[in-house]
């Protein structure tokens, strides 16, 4: 099977690549741009040119291949980028993916998207599934609440070099995943057709509030975070205020999402499905303690071998100055 991955050189697209090489899959990413993407080369994929915002490049990427695992995401720095990618651009995907007659299509999506789609960039999502699920495709739609690697420069930097980590204050629960686990799941459900026409929670074993994952990096790393919390109202006045001027609409898309935080909805569900339909054990996915173990634990290995580095380097000197 000959796959082409969407947003490969993103978080999750990379780990979707190396998975599928691993598991003997051929894979192409579309690129624009081959030496961002020159790792994925030196992995084993093959770089294909192609670019979401010119559909002309879009026919041609598809020769030869038989599933899609479209990986992308709009960024929220400019909106006006989203809707010409996120929406133009894949409706000529998909398009292009029916002419084609891909096997299998693989969008990822969020959780809990439908009670938000007053955001834009959520809506964004929400009109890319209906066009799959309308195009009369082989689906498999994947729901996401969070990434474990999200939460690295969100909470471990910050508290590592003793800066400030900015929180709202809400007590929303969200069950982030690792994106590890999320490819092992997606390249899973290429070999299983009950995965097919049918939508998935990928969420992990347990929610999480900003304040939970502040005590668990503070234990995991033995560091005391400084944390200053920012009012949501204040985040909602500020949103309003930038809708006014066009310089500042992409901010304002950024804040939008204060609205998930400001409503009670935790961003957790139960994954029964996913553990019947693929027949993956529940403690076979990763959890967030482990996780942030490992990384901290890296961390201060490398923070020793440094240590070792400089007094080696300091005895060296001394005994040079004899």
């Amino acid at each position: 099977m000959s796959l082409l991955v969407i947003g490969s050189t993103g978080t999750l697209g990379r780990q979707i690549v190396r998975r599928a090489l691993n598991e003997g899959f051929q894979v192409k990413c579309l690129v624009r741009n081959f030496r961002k993407a020159s790792f994925l080369k030196e992995w084993g994929a093959e770089l294909v040119y192609g670019d979401l915002t010119l559909p002309e490049t879009i026919p041609m990427s598809l020769y030869g291949i038989t599933a899609i695992i479209d990986s992308s995401t709009a960024r929220a720095n400019n909106l006006c980028n989203a809707q010409q990618i996120d929406l133009f651009g894949k409706y000529i995907l998909i398009e292009s993916a029916k002419k084609a007659k891909i096997q299998h299509y693989i969008f990822f999506s969020i959780l809990n998207a439908h009670k938000y789609d007053n955001i834009p960039l959520i809506n964004l999502k929400l009109l890319i599934e209906d066009r799959i699920i309308q195009s009369t495709l082989p689906y498999t739609i994947f729901n996401i609440s969070g990434f474990f690697q999200g939460l690295i420069n969100q909470y471990a930097v910050p508290i590592l070099e003793k800066k400030t980590v900015w929180i709202t204050g809400e007590s929303k629960s969200i069950a982030y995943i690792n994106t590890q686990d999320v490819a092992q799941l997606a390249i899973k459900s290429l070999s299983i057709v009950q995965s097919k026409n049918k939508s998935f929670p990928l969420v992990g074993n347990k929610g999480w509030t900003s304040n939970d994952i502040i005590n668990l990096c503070e234990r995991k790393s033995g560091k005391i975070a400084n944390i200053t919390k920012i009012p949501v109202n204040f985040l909602k006045t500020l949103r309003q205020i930038t809708q006014l001027f066009q310089w500042s609409w992409n901010i304002s898309e950024r804040l939008a999402f204060i609205e998930v935080l400001s409503q009670g909805d935790d961003f957790i569900t139960s994954m029964n499905d996913v553990w019947t339909v693929f027949q993956v054990p529940k403690n076979e996915i990763e959890s967030l303690e482990n996780y942030f173990q490992e990384y901290f634990q890296k961390i201060m290995n490398k923070l020793k071998q440094l240590n070792y580095q400089i007094v080696d380097e300091e005895k060296i000197n001394d005994e040079s100055d004899f």
